[in-house]
């Protein structure tokens, strides 16, 4: 097992990639250019979308980047591994590959923050072992030969058979402007109703999978109707979730002899939507300072009465939402402020309510 050091450095703006390779002494790690060829293109997370993910924020600081709910992000892979029969390596093996990523891309972007991605795949289709490959370096030669470096492992390895990396990237300036100016949002039908996922585990519903094609084609739709996102709502009139994105409204509730009290709502985890990072963080934060938490079932009503409407995600954070098919909403930018607070906390998530 190898720890490569970060002989590549990306130039200022660029990314860099980190690939677990596994062996039978362990999971190493190799750093590696992403502009150039290092995944088969009969990798099963390329030809089928057999695979799963998750993306950090991790922010630079004088003693380097801190992963925003890194046990969480993690937490979240291994459940969603579990959902596809899928081995992935260990937690500590991550932690490593996003490490020396970070020490790479700090290199060539000193102080600035980073996204980071994590990925796993099945592999190449019928392969044995796993689909990293990659050019001749110094190292391995210069020949521009593709190399399978998995190439010897071991009979006794682990079955570590899929494709394995860490990719460590720029924040987009364009999800900045979501949080600051708040986005119009369209409510699309997903075309299941809300108890789909406990009909049909194999539909994935609560994992982060690789095959997010629906997701990209409801974001296209939405910008071609001039809207910014987009508010899954099931087939018998939940409200769900955003293609990247978890849903959360607030209410606030007068009292007699105080402040209001600030009730804070997720859709229901049940329906078939995946488990946000961003939100249990929140929730956690929120549950601390004493405001009540709640979980739906939601209807669009929900949405339209509320004191707030946001949707959250790792890498924007907290973005209110402004308008609602085309319909404005109330924007409390007290209560904005408040929850992008409660993330920064990162406080562990734990369990707020019931999961249905």
């Amino acid at each position: 097992m190898t720890h490569e050091s970060a002989s590549f450095i990306p130039e200022p703006g660029g990314s860099v990639v980190v690939f677990l390779d596994p062996s039978a002494d362990g999971v190493g790690t190799r750093v590696a250019d992403p502009r150039q060829p290092a995944v088969l293109v009969t990798d099963q997370g390329l030809t089928r979308g057999d695979g799963i993910f998750e993306t950090m924020t991790a922010l630079a600081g004088d003693t380097g980047h801190r992963i925003r709910k890194e046990d969480s992000h993690l937490e979240r892979l291994v459940s969603s591994a579990a959902s596809l029969d899928l081995p992935v390596p260990d937690a500590q093996a991550w932690r490593q590959a996003a490490v020396t990523g970070l020490t790479a891309y700090a290199a060539g972007n000193p102080g600035r923050d980073a996204v980071v991605k994590l990925v796993a795949t099945r592999g190449p289709e019928g392969a044995p072992g796993g689909g990293h490959y990659v050019r001749g370096t110094a190292d391995t030669g210069s020949d521009g030969e593709l190399k399978d470096i998995t190439a010897g492992t071991a009979p006794d390895a682990p079955a570590l058979t899929g494709t394995y990396w860490v990719l460590v990237s720029p924040v987009s300036p364009g999800l900045a402007s979501g949080r600051e100016r708040g986005l119009s949002v369209l409510l699309l039908d997903r075309g299941f109703d809300s108890s789909v996922s406990e009909r049909a585990p194999w539909l994935l519903m609560g994992a982060k999978t690789l095959s997010y094609a629906v997701n990209m084609a409801a974001m296209r739709f939405a910008a071609a109707q001039g809207a910014d996102d987009v508010i899954f709502v099931s087939s018998d009139g939940k409200v769900l979730e955003g293609p990247t994105s978890t849903v959360l409204l607030a209410r606030r509730i007068p009292t007699a002899d105080g402040p209001d009290t600030v009730e804070l709502v997720t859709p229901l985890r049940s329906s078939g939507i995946l488990p946000g990072t961003s939100q249990g963080t929140i929730f956690a934060a929120a549950q601390a300072a004493g405001w009540d938490l709640g979980y739906g079932p939601l209807e669009p009503s929900d949405l339209f009465d509320a004191d707030g409407v946001w949707l959250v995600s790792s890498v924007r954070g907290v973005a209110p939402v402004t308008s609602l098919d085309g319909v404005p909403l109330d924007v409390d930018r007290e209560l904005t402020e408040q929850l992008s607070v409660f993330l920064d906390e990162d406080r562990s998530p734990g369990r707020h309510g019931p999961l249905h």
